[in-house]
């Protein structure tokens, strides 16, 4: 007969169970705002200066064919923090950027954050919000143990202004109680937060959610990158050093990782929020959609396809590339899989990518799913859905650098023949169409 002794019992269980604070992987969750669909080195610029970002997609999977929540902010956000779409989510539209303002993620949504913390983590956010700016709408009271940073949509990176409309409004908060950091650059604000919040909980399992302003307008690069790029056309060289001040910091939070001896035990992921603006106040673009047609605000392939990474040395692969069909829902359970933590008992629109991160055979878990997207409530609302490779857009606006800002509605493409979306089919498939029409209705339902 094998005998076993109760140390031995108790290691093997101890070792065995999930629940183990030793076990359980800590999440840093990177959003990048208004990236282009293919400005980062690793995914073919060649203008660019990336080396960080880009030895993070080296260590981990790269997704070609990854879709956001939506086109612009507030929406996509929230999409990524529920896992649900947004307007499921009660957020069609952007949120409030000044103190009581409407527009916000219901308080009765669960978050990510919420999810980790009932698992036993220790949860931040860092950097833009844009998901509310009420008591119960702030980052403290969904999910986030510690929170610092701005909550409306943009601010000037030295002054922490309100970066829209007046009168000047101060936006700079820590757990909720305004702060002043006159003159301090605040993608080095966020390093410095995030690298103490990362010492103190370093025994801990922690989720961050690094919610970055750049390259969002104003593009406020450091003077050597500015003198880095100044051979490339205009507006390309403004926010060239921007994404290069960008990941240069994303480089000292990453070496920040390494020094804490985390990163073995820490899944980053990374991904853009929506496309890159072409608004007056982004200087009227800068950004790369490459062949994708529109950018920020557009249903088009440019809003909405944007760089996603995910990376856990010796757990995930390395250096490799995915195409299947995945969305910026998905993170939520697949983050749930690799973590051993429960989801929240709530219907999700978003499907696990893991058995697609461990294989590039793996189906798509969206290959017999319909992906929707809509902006705004109502008649006037944008929206879009795809089935397979076809696609339709039955209100949007054209928002490419030499698109201006037309609108456009019924458009149906075959993305597998037309990833530029050059070609309205809508004529010539008017059942397709109609198919896609009733998808979108019943989504509403």
């Amino acid at each position: 007969m094998i005998r076993f002794s109760l140390v031995t019992i108790s290691l093997v269980l101890s070792l065995a169970s999930p629940s183990s604070a030793v076990e359980k992987p800590n999440v840093i969750f990177i959003l990048a705002d208004d990236q282009g669909s293919l400005d980062l080195g690793s995914y073919g610029s060649t203008d660019l200066v990336t080396p960080h970002t880009d030895a993070l997609a080296a260590r981990g999977v790269r997704f070609t064919r990854f879709y956001s929540a939506a086109p612009v902010c507030s929406p996509s956000r929230a999409g990524l923090l529920t896992g649900r779409w947004p307007i499921r989510a009660g957020v069609p539209s952007n949120c409030a950027s000044e103190a009581g303002g409407k527009g916000a993620l219901p308080a009765s949504e669960t978050t990510m954050a919420e999810m980790f913390q009932k698992a036993g983590y220790v949860t931040s956010h860092i950097g833009k919000w844009h998901l509310g700016f009420t008591p119960e709408t702030l980052p403290r009271a969904q999910g986030f143990e510690y929170s610092f940073g701005h909550m409306g949509g943009c601010i000037d990176n030295y002054s922490h202004f309100f970066f829209w409309s007046g009168p000047n409004r101060h936006d700079l908060w820590r757990d909720g109680v305004e702060v002043h950091h006159d003159g301090e650059f605040f993608p080095d604000l966020m390093v410095k937060e995030a690298s103490q919040f990362l010492e103190q909980n370093r025994e801990k399992p922690f989720f961050l959610y690094y919610a970055l302003n750049t390259p969002h307008y104003p593009y406020q690069g450091e003077p050597k990158w500015l003198e880095h790029f100044k051979d490339l056309p205009y507006p390309r060289n403004l926010y060239a050093a921007f994404l290069a001040t960008q990941d240069e910091r994303l480089g000292q939070l990453f070496s920040k990782i390494e020094s804490l001896g985390l990163r073995e035990r820490t899944i980053v992921v990374y991904q853009s929020d929506n496309g890159y603006s072409t608004e007056d106040r982004a200087h009227h673009g800068g950004g790369n959609s490459g062949p994708y047609r529109g950018a920020k605000f557009s249903l088009f392939e440019g809003g909405i396809r944007l760089p996603a990474i995910i990376s856990w040395p010796g757990s995930l692969p390395e250096g490799q590339v995915r195409d299947q069909l995945s969305h910026s829902c998905d993170w939520m359970p697949t983050l749930a899989a690799l973590t051993g933590v429960n989801l929240p008992e709530v219907p999700f629109d978003g499907r696990s990518l893991v058995p697609v991160l461990h294989s590039g055979e793996a189906e798509s878990p969206h290959s017999h799913h319909v992906l929707h997207w809509q902006v705004g409530d109502g008649p006037k609302a944008d929206w879009a859905v795809r089935e397979g490779d076809w696609k339709l857009i039955g209100k949007t606006r054209d928002t490419s650098e030499s698109g201006e800002n037309r609108s456009v509605e019924m458009f149906l493409v075959h993305l597998g023949d037309d990833p530029g979306e050059k070609i309205n089919r809508a004529k010539e498939h008017p059942e397709i169409v109609e198919r896609l029409r009733q998808l979108h209705a019943t989504y509403l339902d």
